[in-house]
């Protein structure tokens, strides 16, 4: 075999394309058992962004909506609802009647079989003034979700909407008659995961209020539901808080066939199931205290991280060391691990059709697979020693991209030190190419990735956006640093008043780590990363010299302008990652790179969506004007129609490209891609 020719780092030939990342794509993120039918969602890139539903039935599936018609996108149905910015929890099926919240409109629609959508809430008097989340069906009639208003009026008295948990009829009554719509839950700042008995005598959800986020502290809330004489729910009653408080974190509540209430509370340190009844109060459902984490931070509706199973059993998603794992919770307490070849699990719920009443649905990914919905028949233990047995079935077969397994770089996990003698964590991914190699000595560029939230966490599965860099030759670290979720809430606490320190250090010491291992180049380390991992790429570059360039996508520049200029969700996050604002006013001048623009002195591509509600483009902009004022290289990509992360394919393509492009002009080498040069960059 001739031996391969020697290609400089970063500009190997690779078969995956930017082009590629958005061929046939289809984000899956919530699962969801219709007797024998299971439906699931999927956000199609080439569709515009479109979130599509998707009926399997006996091994065939059907999408719900009709095909993109790309000469008419606004007439496109689109499952997708802006409650709290973030969306989740759009839809919900029962005996194939689906309902749904439409991006455009925002309002509630319900699908009977064969039949066209038809709207189920009033029609609010601004556009989009009324948005909905989280539905789940009281009885045959009736619906219990979460409303947000955005109404002019409701602003005015409250300063801002309010989130409410109400019901509403599934018939489209309410539609002309807005009185239907009837709270159930009101007062708290928000509320979210409302849950009903078997019976549909209770509710439960959970609520919270400013500055508090939903990972420092939510309350239970249990209900009992009141009801006309004809049957028809009225409101709440006896409403009494069970659970939570300033310093538990309470996510996914839910009840069991038995009546008791189980939930995921972080009150051991660990995100882990509790249960709840009237009679006996609060108790574990886990016999120790394993660290593992079972639930998460609720940035978008529609999560699961439990569901209960025959025999007692619970199946539940558990995350250690960076990596998700399905495990049984039996009866006496005992958490047993399935062995599945899955690292990252974002959903599961019971399979009805399961004879055995032991199977899961799950939205599933692997290093090597992308996420996608599959069926799992779980055969337990059959005595001490011996594992469970876990059959697979996809229902969605993997999009066949062409692309060989011994081009996938497998991350391991990596624990180093970092400052204040603590230690940070990470994804480390080799560069991986069968068809190219470097010069002999070479070391690879380095790119830290910085994961949004902050209070989130490093993804672990197949992301053809991290190949793409692996495959070109460079080295890859997705950082969890300080303050990411997965390693117990003493861990997620370290980012408590210290966003723009504790993340940066960490950043900065990961790099470090890697260099000084000899894997990769200490004179090419750059980062990159989206949103509040932007922002900690900013102050990466302004306030520390190791990183030779960086990505800002959509990323923060100015604390105290996005404090100022937010919506609502995150309207009082920074009271907790900096401090009270604007009590706290220098805190947020001497974290903000902008502030400090005597710092930036090394490259950086800025990248923005013209409609981002989250980080408006106003950031973006500052620090390019800083940037061009110091002649600092720079190149700026504002996208329009964009909201907070890229949706549309075209777009996913030239940001992607455009940064390879920016990393070939500073670190010297020419890709073996062809991509147009970024018009008006400076420097490059």
């Amino acid at each position: 075999m001739d031996e391969l020719p020697i290609v400089a780092h970063g500009a190997w030939p690779s078969p995956i394309t930017a082009a590629l990342l958005v061929e046939g794509a289809a984000g899956v993120s919530e699962v969801r058992a219709d007797g024998t039918d299971v439906w699931w969602n999927e956000q199609r890139p080439t569709e515009d962004g479109r979130t599509q539903l998707v009926r399997w039935t006996a091994g065939v599936r059907h999408d719900l909506f009709p095909p993109w018609d790309p000469d008419d996108p606004s007439a496109a149905w689109n499952a997708r609802t802006a409650v709290l910015e973030y969306g989740g929890g759009a839809w919900a099926v029962r005996d194939r009647v689906v309902v749904f919240a439409n991006w455009a409109d925002q309002r509630l629609y319900r699908v009977d079989p064969g039949a066209d959508p038809v709207p189920i809430t009033p029609e609010p008097s601004t556009p989009r003034g009324l948005r909905w989340s989280e539905p789940v069906w009281l009885d045959d009639g009736w619906l219990v979700l979460v409303r947000e208003s955005h109404e002019p009026e409701v602003v005015a008295a409250h300063g801002e909407a309010t989130n409410e948990v109400v019901v509403l009829p599934v018939d489209g009554r309410a539609v002309d008659d807005p009185t239907l719509v009837r709270v159930l839950g009101a007062g708290a700042d928000f509320v979210h995961t409302p849950a009903v008995s078997r019976d549909g005598s209770t509710v439960a959800w959970i609520r919270w209020d400013h500055p508090r986020m939903p990972w420092d502290g939510t309350e239970l809330v249990v209900a009992r539901v009141e009801r006309d004489g004809d049957g028809a729910p009225t409101g709440a009653a006896d409403a009494v808080v069970v659970a939570g408080g300033a310093e538990e974190s309470i996510v996914q509540p839910g009840f069991l066939a038995d009546g008791s209430l189980v939930f995921c509370s972080d009150r051991t340190g660990w995100w882990a199931p509790q249960r709840w009844t009237a009679a006996g109060g609060v108790t574990p459902c886990l016999a120790d205290e394993p660290a593992v984490e079972i639930g998460g931070p609720l940035w978008v509706g529609g999560l699961r991280w439990w569901t209960e199973l025959a025999g007692g059993r619970l199946a539940v998603v558990a995350r250690s060391d960076g990596a998700d794992g399905l495990a049984l919770l039996e009866p006496d307490g005992t958490l047993v691990e399935v062995p599945t070849p899955f690292t990252e699990i974002a959903q599961v719920v019971a399979d009805p059709a399961d004879p055995e009443g032991t199977g899961v649905l799950v939205v599933a990914a692997s290093p090597v697979a992308e996420g996608a919905p599959y069926r799992i028949g779980i055969e337990p233990a059959s005595g001490p020693g011996v594992e469970p047995v876990a059959e697979l079935v996809a229902l969605r077969p993997p999009v066949d991209r062409g692309i060989a397994f011994d081009l996938l770089s497998r991350p391991r996990h990596v624990t180093f030190p970092t400052a204040g003698g603590r230690v940070a964590h990470g994804l480390f991914y080799p560069p991986t190419n069968p068809d190219a190699r470097a010069a002999d000595g070479a070391r690879p560029p380095l790119l830290v990735m910085i994961h949004g939230g902050p209070t989130s966490a490093a993804r672990h599965r197949l992301d053809l956006a991290k190949q793409f860099w692996t495959s070109r030759g460079f080295a890859v670290v997705d950082v969890d640093y300080g303050g990411s979720v997965g390693y117990g809430r003493p861990f997620r606490r370290l980012l408590d008043g210290a966003w723009g320190v504790v993340d940066v250090e960490d950043a900065v010491a990961a790099a470090r780590h890697l260099a000084e291992e000899g894997l990769v180049d200490p004179d090419r380390l750059a980062i990159r990363g989206g949103s509040a991992g932007g922002y900690t790429t900013l102050a990466a570059l302004c306030f520390h010299d190791v990183f030779a360039a960086g990505a800002s996508h959509y990323g923060v520049a100015d604390l105290s302008a996005l404090a100022a200029d937010t919506h609502k969700f995150e309207s009082r996050y920074l009271d907790g990652l900096v401090g009270p604002w604007p009590e706290d006013r220098p805190t947020y001048e001497e974290r903000s790179p902008v502030r400090h623009t005597d710092g930036f002195d090394r490259p950086l591509i800025v990248l923005q969506g013209s409609e981002d509600e989250v980080v408006p483009p106003n950031q973006a902009e500052m620090i390019v004007a800083a940037l061009a004022a110091k002649g600092v290289p720079h190149a700026y990509l504002l996208f329009e129609g964009e909201q907070h992360g890229f949706r549309q394919a075209a777009n996913i393509v030239r940001a992607l490209e455009a940064e390879l492009w920016f990393y070939g002009r500073v670190f010297g080498f020419t890709p073996a891609d062809p991509i147009d040069p970024v018009a008006g960059a400076v420097g490059l």
